[in-house]
């Protein structure tokens, strides 16, 4: 629902007049709306379709009504934005930061958004932060980055740990490991096949070879329904970290995990390549089933 000055205008697509210059646009997420603000000036019109409930009296006075379609042209007179809905969900995530966040523990904290909201949050979170005495978030100011994504869908976080910059200041985290790590796994799938295994048949064959380098692996293997299965994956990483193998546990609420988990859930970079592997292939495809 978009409101032009005193009229509310429910729309799917609508055009732009914005000097003399026409601009398309099709709204699919509120945010749309926030950049829609930021385009719009005063004079500018505003073209959509619509649909109007139109009442009809007949000669001999019988009431009817029906639904047209109708296209409505307005001339913007008054720019506004709910600042008052946006100041709640601000202080909702702040409070939310200070009731979740460990910053003995947290390094960085990644606040990204497309446009101007992620800047704006954290003009307000500072601001509150000032005038509630918040020692807490002014004494770890330096963690908080302020970065750009093409949405505010989860699926942009990968997006986001991608970023050269990101990665930069990230190095040393968790995150940004596993992100890299799982990349450094597709690269060597593509260019040495042989070194890059997934399906625990795979995996554990090439633990028996002791050739692991780096094992992948889903927390949401652990919390597998079968215990004998549970017990193959837990006997793998302590076989994989008593040969000297580096063992990282990926987070499955994590958009790196939840890639993880479409591999199966444990994939394994090889120290060497280990070649036929068909029975493996075979008896991996019987466990999923």
């Amino acid at each position: 629902m978009s409101k032009v000055g005193n009229t509310n205008v429910n729309i799917s697509v609508y055009c732009l007049w914005i000097s003399s210059s026409q601009v398309t646009l099709i709204p699919e997420e509120a945010e749309d709306m926030w950049h829609t603000y930021n385009l719009l000036h005063v004079g500018d019109s505003l073209r959509a379709s619509t649909i109007r409930k139109v009442q009809t009296e007949s000669s001999t006075g019988s009431v009817g009504s029906s639904r047209v379609r109708t296209t409505l042209t307005l001339c913007v007179a008054t720019i506004d934005f709910d600042s008052q809905a946006l100041e709640r969900f601000y202080e909702a995530v702040m409070q939310g930061i200070l009731r979740h966040f460990n910053f003995d523990v947290v390094k960085c904290v990644l606040v990204a958004s497309p446009g101007f909201v992620k800047d704006q949050f954290i003009s307000y979170l500072f601001k509150e932060a000032v005038r509630q005495d918040c020692k807490i978030l002014l004494e770890n100011r330096s963690k908080f980055m302020v970065v750009h994504s093409s949405s505010g869908h989860k699926y942009s976080l990968k997006e986001v740990l991608c970023d050269p910059a990101v990665t930069a200041l990230l190095s040393d985290t968790k995150a940004a490991g596993e992100v890299k790590a799982l990349e450094d796994f597709y690269k060597m799938l593509q260019q040495e096949p042989d070194r890059a295994f997934y399906g625990l048949a795979h995996v554990e064959r090439a633990s028996e070879a002791l050739a692991i380098d780096i094992l992948m692996i889903s927390d949401k293997l652990f919390r597998h329904q079968d215990i004998a299965t549970r017990s193959r994956y837990v006997r793998l990483v302590d076989n994989v970290k008593e040969n000297g193998g580096n063992v990282r546990i990926f987070s499955s609420l994590h958009v790196s995990g939840e890639q993880l988990n479409q591999l199966s859930g444990v994939v394994a970079v090889l120290r060497f390549p280990i070649a036929d592997m068909s029975e493996a292939e075979e008896d991996s495809s019987s466990d999923e089933d």
